[in-house]
């Protein structure tokens, strides 16, 4: 299993500076999140790169409907050369924040969202193949000359987030490169911690339907929460078991900690 950090807040300089901590302290990956007004998760990302050797660099996540694609290949190419080859992209329908500066002209149908996060994903494979790309879809038409192509072939790793067990949300996840899971809870208020045996039965999922060229590559399982970085006997109970039903990677994720409390549980090092 490989263990990452999600960036909560702070600026600009805190963030770069939580990536070059992270790396010196062990983590193998590096998060930041995208919002309707916030700091550029990409432009972040681009400085983390310079700043690093090792570490990967991603997203968690980004809300592809909400995007142009074509921006966020570019975003994404740019990045992964720029740090010869650590990106991670990873991509959901997002949530509707009309809080933030209104409806910001978000597509407000489930149903709709999926259809654009698809046909998206599909521009952004195509556009990454560096040759001439054309894409005639509902949602999203191109034409594009060969581009750039990114370090990492065949593609930048796509993490996709499957809701289980919504059948069209996990083929979508099966059709990429990883399984971000959100396992609702029973009486449908909110999403509940993934557990082991939720891993298994997504994976079981995931290999009836991942085609068989895919099948051949590497799949990861992305799993995000808390340990305690003082606990090791607790940490081990919470990711020996999802470790052994087949996660690949778990992110740190303390989303309303204080900033002294982010940067204290960071300079702890992954729970290994």
């Amino acid at each position: 299993m490989r263990y990452g950090f999600i960036v909560p807040g702070g600026s600009v300089h805190d963030r770069v500076a939580m990536a070059a901590e992270a790396e010196a302290v062990g983590w193998d990956g590096i998060f930041v999140w995208e919002g309707v007004y916030h700091l550029d998760a990409w432009a972040c990302l681009a400085a983390m790169a310079v700043k690093t050797e090792r570490i990967k660099l991603g997203t968690m996540l980004t809300p592809l409907p909400r995007r142009l694609p074509w921006e966020v290949a570019a975003q994404a190419v740019t990045v992964d050369q720029l740090s010869n080859g650590r990106v991670i992209l990873a991509v959901g329908l997002g949530v509707i924040e009309p809080e933030h500066l209104g409806d910001v002209n978000q597509e407000r149908d489930r149903k709709v969202r999926a259809e654009q996060l698809d046909e998206a994903l599909a521009v952004l494979d195509g556009l990454w193949s560096g040759e001439v790309f054309d894409f005639d879809g509902q949602h999203f038409k191109v034409h594009s000359p060969a581009g750039p192509k990114p370090v990492q072939q065949p593609r930048i790793p796509v993490w996709v987030v499957g809701r289980w067990p919504a059948p069209k949300s996990m083929r979508r996840a099966a059709r990429w490169d990883g399984l971000v899971p959100e396992v609702p809870k029973p009486d449908g208020d909110g999403f509940g911690l993934v557990q082991a045996d939720d891993v298994r039965r997504m994976l079981a999922f995931v290999a009836e339907h991942r085609d068989e060229a895919a099948a051949t590559h590497p799949y990861d399982v992305v799993v995000d929460g808390q340990t305690p970085g003082d606990d090791p006997a607790a940490t081990s109970r919470r990711l020996r078991n999802l470790a052994a039903a087949g996660c690949t990677w778990w992110l740190e994720a303390d989303w309303q900690g204080s900033e002294e409390n982010v940067w204290a549980r960071l300079r702890q090092g992954p729970p290994r």
